[in-house]
């Protein structure tokens, strides 16, 4: 197994665009658009690669399931040997039907509901990431109901600036995550005189797209410092999870280095006997994931293109299945697949067929396009399908993983039978 960075997902030969050794013009016409496409062979390279920067330091990779949950791209991470980060009951259950080990898997999430640290206790999670005072107490209550003994760690907030958009910076003092350094000391003291909690580790994170490795060596340091105030109170740390955040480009951005990380988190690390945690999600599976899309119509503005009246392209995928854009404002390249007919030069909005003004995917883009054209949109493969709607009543993607020259139908796509199956008409 190649321990290299993994390289560009699409490559462009033969007249086609492909992933690995699959035509998306051909994959488009076998399943139509739009169409969720992944490659295996991307993520099994992102996950060496990762394996080989921590190689210095005992480390587990836990994947944040929230980045993508498909069964069949969990079945993936299990096989590649990780273990998983989760916050919620329902994507638990997600892990364990995909043959994910329950002893591998970390809870986070600062709003865990009694059913769900139930449903935890019961499978044997590995551990919860404990984020304030109130979850920490229900814990115990609940494992002293069950007869069990609960492992916990404490997310600690070390209020570092993880220098990111500010929906996806979670390290400040004013973000609801975690607890501060003070408190924490405070609450593992109460845990370690608890015969129903065992304590496991120490967790932070800070944020997410972090393209510098500063801000998460500073947090790696403050961390330290508790961990050496809990030796002294003779408490034990078995793991320190660093969280995730890792980085990726969707433009120009630099991505994080991951091997000068590990290195840097390794001297830093020095003797120490902890294992690392690491919970990357993004860093394994935006890039290697594409939304595909095909133009319905374009619609050229009179004026010619410009900020106040800029040419449309309207195609068949919208903020119901890609709503990223939408909500951050965040870039996805667009990259025309299909250029066997003549298109129309321009400066063009890709945007959806939704019924509001912020159904975008991009804007200001130079492209040739025609109609009835397929289009990739790219670095789609964290955050898409996961946050993807029946808004306007759209039927949801299906999913798609390529593996060499074949293909798998991983998730079909929606139906309107298929959204209508939870509801009824009420008796008159």
């Amino acid at each position: 197994m190649s321990t290299d960075a993994p390289t560009h997902l699409l490559t462009k030969r033969d007249g086609g665009v492909w992933v690995e050794d699959v035509n998306l013009n051909a994959l488009a016409t076998a399943v139509g658009t739009p169409t969720y496409v992944y490659s295996k062979a991307y993520i099994t390279a992102a996950v060496a690669h990762l394996n080989n920067a921590f190689a210095s330091v005992p480390t587990n990779i836990h994947y944040a399931v929230k980045a993508n949950s498909n069964l069949s791209i969990l079945q993936l991470f299990a096989e590649l040997g990780c273990g998983f980060d989760i916050v919620s009951s329902g994507e638990l259950s997600r892990v364990l039907a995909a043959g994910g080990d329950p002893a591998k898997v970390l809870f986070s999430g600062v709003g865990k509901t009694t059913e769900e640290i139930d449903h935890a206790i019961k499978v044997g999670i590995e551990c919860f990431n404990v984020e304030s005072a109130a979850e920490l107490e229900r814990i115990s209550s609940r494992a002293e109901l069950l007869g069990r003994v609960a492992p916990i760690s404490i997310r600690v907030n070390p209020n570092v600036d993880a220098q990111t958009h500010p929906y996806i910076s979670t390290g400040l003092k004013q973000n609801k995550f975690g607890v501060l350094p003070q408190q924490a000391l405070a609450l593992y003291l109460q845990a370690a005189k608890n015969q129903h909690l065992e304590i496991k580790g120490i967790d932070c994170h800070i944020g997410s797209q972090i393209n510098q490795i500063e801000p998460l060596l500073e947090a790696l340091t403050h961390l330290l410092v508790l961990v050496d105030d809990l030796e002294n109170n003779n408490i034990t740390i078995e793991h320190i999870d660093l969280g995730g955040g890792m980085g990726i480009s969707y433009q120009n951005e630099i991505p994080l280095d991951v091997s000068e990380y590990g290195q840097a988190v390794a001297q830093i690390m020095g003797n120490r006997q902890q294992t690392l945690k690491l919970e990357p999600g993004r860093s394994l599976v935006a890039n290697a994931g594409i939304l595909l899309s095909r133009v319905e119509y374009l619609k050229t503005s009179e004026e010619g293109s410009s900020e106040d009246a800029p040419n449309f392209a309207i195609v068949d995928a919208a903020m119901n299945d890609l709503i990223r854009p939408a909500l951050y404002n965040a870039w996805h390249d667009i990259l025309p697949v299909d250029t066997t007919e003549p298109g129309t030069p321009g400066i063009w909005d890709i945007v959806g067929p939704i019924c509001e003004s912020g159904d975008f995917i991009a804007k200001g883009r130079q492209l040739t396009l025609a109609p009835g054209q397929l289009i990739a949109i790219a670095s789609a493969g964290a955050y898409g399908m996961v946050l993807a709607s029946n808004y306007n009543s759209r039927d949801r993607a299906c999913e798609i993983l390529v593996d060499q020259d074949s293909f798998s139908i991983i998730r079909r796509r929606e139906t309107i039978t298929d959204q209508l199956r939870l509801e009824q008409v009420s008796a008159s």
